[in-house]
């Protein structure tokens, strides 16, 4: 497809534009859009919002950009996402969009933004999801293309499954995996080539895959009986936070106790770790983001510890892992626009979108780096990830403790992996 951008590489345009003046300083509002699942089931991963908007905007103040933030909710559901990308788009013409969290949120929005030719910074999505679901075939890697709008920084799957399998070879089981995997992009992406099962086995795992269920389901019996039978030590999924706990509630009843659990995405928030009571103890997941990261936000200066800290008090509660990307997607926004030749031209901001190399609150970010595979290196940016174990205190509320670093060493261990009992 002939772009607007793609003309702007040219040499008469790029002679007509050289001039135009930095975007500091300038008397212009920027419009940014912010689109996140704030209602919903994947509501938890937008506690962070109010508050990280609102840092932002102070700060962009003290750096001279006029900015206005428009604030939309997906209402966790893939069709309201695009709605509300269009009114960005068409109504609000806004000059950058920043998307968050989970493919059914962000792949909608950023398939439009792509279309209309609008820039799009996105996170909290698995890196294969978002960039294999948006092509036109995703089983034929053949037809796999770049975009020139939307960029994304995240880890990939192959990071997760790294870190899952790292801390289960800490322990001592007979390697068989129940794995608990929705029909939604999450899902279908780890049931596929390049998720769990080819890792898992290559690995001396073996995998027990009772089929794909559909969100919001009410009864896991069927599922459950099946890891029984198999004689599963491990679970893994990456299911919804209240199908995990519908989920494990009822694995309980069932008498299904296997000695290590590992879990994608349902277990990054203390709320829903907290709503499992005792059944919370010892649980794993991914963990990208905490307040023992040692990075430091370009935009304020604050350590991962300051963020966390300041957000606990604001809002009142523990500070959750979408904090430091909600956080970062604001940086990454606010770099690209002070660099750019023009932050209301939509071109433009691509263009510095697409140059950012930045060190953020989430580690450094940049597009184009060698461990993303060729065909994706364009739009996809990795970001770091380990091992977390929730433990209970005696107060009744959770910590995350970091147990495996192995991918990434420069981030402290805080503890050992302990099985369920």
């Amino acid at each position: 497809m002939f772009t607007r951008r793609r003309l702007l590489k040219t040499g008469a345009a790029v002679a007509a534009t050289s001039f135009a003046m930095p975007a500091l300083g300038r008397d212009v509002k920027i419009r940014i859009g912010y689109i996140s699942p704030q209602s919903g089931p994947l509501s938890a991963f937008s506690e962070a919002d109010k508050y990280m908007v609102s840092r932002f905007l102070d700060a962009a103040t003290k750096m001279g950009l006029k900015t206005e933030v428009i604030v939309k909710d997906s209402q966790s559901n893939p069709n309201r996402a695009a709605e509300v990308a269009r009114e960005l788009i068409t109504r609000d013409e806004v000059n950058l969009i920043l998307v968050a969290s989970t493919p059914e949120t962000t792949n909608p929005v950023c398939t439009i933004a792509e279309a209309e030719e609008v820039p799009v910074i996105s996170s909290v999505a698995p890196w294969q999801p978002w960039f294999i679901g948006q092509q036109g075939n995703p089983g034929d890697p053949s037809s796999w293309s770049s975009f020139d709008y939307v960029y994304h920084f995240f880890w990939g799957l192959e990071d997760n499954v790294s870190v899952f399998l790292n801390m289960w070879n800490t322990v001592a089981t007979n390697k068989k995996v129940g794995a608990l995997w929705p029909n939604d992009g999450d899902g279908n992406a780890w049931a596929g080539d390049v998720g769990m099962p080819k890792a898992a086995a290559a690995a001396g795992y073996s995998l027990t895959d009772p089929g794909r269920y559909q969100n919001l389901t009410d009864d896991f019996s069927a599922q459950i009986n099946t890891f029984k039978q198999a004689g599963c030590d491990i679970l893994t999924g990456i299911p919804i936070p209240p199908d995990f706990t519908t989920f494990w509630t009822q694995a309980r009843q069932l008498g299904f106790k296997p000695k290590l659990v590992s879990i994608a995405k349902a277990l990054l928030f203390p709320e829903s770790v907290a709503a499992l009571g005792d059944l919370g103890h010892n649980l794993t997941c991914e963990l990208y983001w905490s307040p023992a990261f040692p990075y430091k936000s370009s935009l304020t200066g604050d350590s991962c510890a300051d963020l966390a800290e300041q957000f606990s008090q604001a809002a009142r509660r523990q500070w959750t892992q979408p904090v430091g990307f909600t956080h970062a997607l604001f940086e990454v926004a606010a770099d690209a626009l002070k660099r750019a030749s023009d932050p209301t031209d939509r071109d433009a901001v691509a263009e510095a979108v697409a140059a950012t190399s930045l060190d953020t609150v989430v580690g450094n970010i940049a597009w184009g780096k060698t461990n993303v595979p060729a065909f994706a290196r364009k739009n996809v940016a990795k970001t770091p990830l380990v091992g977390g174990q929730w433990r209970r205190r005696n107060d009744g509320n959770f910590d995350m403790v970091i147990v495996e670093n192995g991918n990434a060493p420069e981030i402290p261990l805080g503890g050992t992996l302990e099985t369920l009992g």
